[in-house]
């Protein structure tokens, strides 16, 4: 397990970053941490990191958000508002599965039972006066 502490938004983006550039077509990431933890900055640091020029932002109402980027699209979804996992599946069946882009869920705790057993877990939380810890578990 890998452990980081980020000190501000620009940080928590630039650690999202350095993982995009190992990561591979086909990868999975679950996000876990409560609101305001800094999920949607690590977003913007993997889309950032594969090239992606469009800054990412929380698809909460719309479930699903595509990013392209020259290594793929990164298929963005947040399950908090999600009803169930067989919503989830039957919106976004062919993102989920997609062994072309990278697949990053949001509040994945929410429905562990859609991610596939070598999905990344990274787990961000609040610490002290502005930090965050940001476990990234392979």
């Amino acid at each position: 397990m890998t452990r980081l502490v980020s000190t501000s938004p620009d940080e928590t983006t630039a650690a999202g970053r350095a993982l995009a550039a190992r990561l591979q077509p086909g990868t999975c990431i679950a996000l876990e941490g409560e609101l305001g933890a800094g999920k949607t900055h690590f977003v913007r640091g993997l889309v950032a990191g594969w090239g992606g020029r469009q800054e990412a932002t929380s698809p909460t109402f719309s479930l699903l958000h595509e990013y392209a980027t020259p290594r793929g699209p990164v298929f963005h979804l947040d399950l908090y508002r999600a009803k169930s996992a067989e919503e989830v599946w039957s919106a976004a069946q062919d993102e989920l599965d997609s062994p072309h882009g990278m697949v990053v869920l949001e509040w994945a705790d929410r429905f562990p039972g859609l991610l596939p057993a070598d999905c990344i877990k990274v787990r961000l939380s609040h610490q002290s006066a502005g930090q965050r810890s940001i476990e990234i578990e392979p």
